[in-house]
């Protein structure tokens, strides 16, 4: 993964996610597999499950924006409430579609509507013959945003001349699905004045802030697990290491800690041929980190506005590299105009991050271990007695990362784990807890031998496990493989390409069962299966 070849060069910001296609059993079995990459292939596909949509309802549809995007010029219109399925919905989901064709970079996008991100997304790298893909999300949290007329503004930053010649064409609509929400919805849906200022309804019970967090940009920090210090010689520096954390304040507390998702976007590691079909783990839908803030309801429903700020452990001091824009989620008492409250205990280890670098004789390596504990706890009287909430989180940190000279080899093997487990107790009633184990885990390596052929193997996982009263233990893990390889410094059709590449996706629960796997081989879609 070496800096000057091309590891992934995103620009700008807006929109894509991901779920996709579904043919059954096995997709394209009987499909001519090509002896390498030629100048077309399967359009997108992902396995994550699609959206699901009430049966029957009434429905509206709301185009939020069509555009061409070839610069950093971004698209501004303006929203308008759908008619005819009334200001509550059962279920609002966001669909973006995209054709782009030529040769383009991977691209960061970004969709806000009235100041809310209501999708952060990256795009898949075109074939020469083009690709369609499409993106569909759950907005319904947002209700709030979208009961109003709103400016919409979406960006794709691009860059299109003699060489990347790929427009990005895009089309985003909501469809709004008439009836009672079957979950709770959050009454108001703010965002922070001049991005450090939050005032909320001084009758807001339960408040939780989620932060769409990237590393991007086409430097060092969109690669931020691969950094090392000094005196290691790599070719992407940060003060302590690989470390990152994502961590949110309120009037200068530590409120909320989290392990920021290791993306990797369709040009990564060097080798877009791993995701010119199927994308990494969350590469088309970067789902935002949620920071449960009830705990500082009491202090914060005072009235007054209040300093919110979110800011990356790890990053070198007046480095930039990473997008942090907030949303905050507020559940107000319906039958109290104003609640008051305080802040019980607010309690965080040291932060430990040890880099240790090993030099030897034709391979370097900085072995890391990290973490982090934070437990904040609070109160709120409210119309039904007084409501505590704890919150504690763990991160932790390991990772050990090899190269050698010339950076010709560079592997890395690392795992991340954030756990997190929120404590309601209402009145003298019962305390009831839910919580939710997460690890990511990343296992590459890319080579380049003596012919000039790049090879990147790689693995990497997203797992979640999440218990609670109302809905027992679910489980979910996305695990993704590849395996590819070119030939580095010739024209684009003498790279001869061969690559392959796996998704599989189970979401477990009671009552729910989702299975797929997909597999690719030089670009064709060999499998489609579903396991429930």
């Amino acid at each position: 993964m070496r800096r000057r070849m091309v590891m992934s060069m995103l620009f700008g910001l807006v929109l894509l996610a991901g779920a996709f296609l579904g043919t059954g059993a096995s997709a394209a079995s009987a499909v001519g597999v090509p002896a390498e990459f030629g100048t077309d292939w399967h359009d997108p596909v992902t396995a994550t499950p699609p959206v699901s949509v009430p049966k029957g309802a009434k429905t509206c549809r709301v185009t939020l924006a069509e555009a061409r995007f070839r610069d950093f010029t971004p698209y501004r219109g303006t929203y308008t409430p759908p008619r005819g399925c009334g200001d509550r919905w059962s279920k609002v989901v966001l669909r973006l579609d995209g054709e782009v064709k030529g040769r383009q970079y991977d691209r960061l996008g970004s969709l806000h509507v009235g100041g809310v991100e209501v999708l952060r997304t990256s795009t898949p790298e075109p074939s020469p013959d083009g690709i369609a893909w499409h993106v569909e999300k759950d907005v319904t949290r947002y209700s709030d945003t979208f009961r109003g007329t709103r400016d919409v503004e979406m960006l794709i930053g691009n860059v299109v001349d003699d060489t990347y010649t790929g427009v990005i064409d895009v089309r985003v609509t909501l469809t709004f699905y008439a009836g009672r929400p079957r979950s709770a919805v959050p009454d108001r849906v703010l965002t922070l004045d001049g991005g450090t200022t939050l005032t909320v309804p001084r009758n807001s019970e339960r408040i939780v802030a989620e932060v769409y967090a990237t590393g991007s940009g086409g430097g060092c920090e969109e690669f931020w697990y691969l950094t090392v210090a000094d005196p290691a010689p790599y070719s992407c520096k940060a003060d302590r290491g690989p470390y990152r954390e994502v961590r949110i304040a309120v009037d200068g507390r530590t409120a909320g800690i989290a392990a920021p998702f290791p993306n990797v976007w369709t040009g990564g590691w060097s080798n877009p041929f791993l995701w010119y079909v199927v994308p990494g783990p969350r590469a088309f839908d970067v789902e935002p980190i949620e920071y449960d803030l009830t705990p500082f309801a009491g202090l914060l429903d005072d009235g007054r506005p209040h300093r919110v700020e979110v800011s990356v452990a790890g990053v070198p001091e007046g480095q930039a590299g990473w997008s942090t824009s907030v949303n905050v989620l507020v559940r107000q008492d319906a039958h109290r105009a104003r609640l008051t409250g305080g802040l019980l205990a607010d309690r965080a280890s040291e932060p430990v991050n040890s880099s240790v670098y090993t030099p030897g004789p034709g391979e370097y390596r900085v072995d890391t271990e990290a973490g982090h504990r934070l437990t904040v706890s609070g109160y709120v009287d409210t119309s039904h007695g007084r409501v505590t909430t704890t919150v504690s989180r763990t991160l932790a940190h390991t990772s050990a990362h090899r190269w050698n000279d010339g950076e010709t080899t560079d592997a890395l093997d690392a795992v991340w784990t954030d756990d997190e487990s929120v404590t309601v107790r209402t009145g003298g009633g019962v305390p009831r807890t839910t919580r939710t184990r997460r690890t990511y885990t990343m296992d590459g390596a890319t080579t380049v031998g003596a012919d000039d052929r790049l090879r990147t193997a790689l693995t990497l996982g997203d797992r979640a496990a999440v218990t609670s009263p109302e809905g027992g233990r679910t489980r979910l893990s996305d695990t993704y493989r590849g395996d590819a390889t070119y030939t580095l410094n010739v024209p684009r059709d003498q790279r001869h390409a061969v690559g392959t590449s796996s998704e599989r996706y189970r979401r477990y629960g009671p009552g729910e069962c989702y299975d797929r796997s997909l597999a690719t081989e030089q670009g064709v879609l060999t499998e489609d299966r579903r396991r429930c």
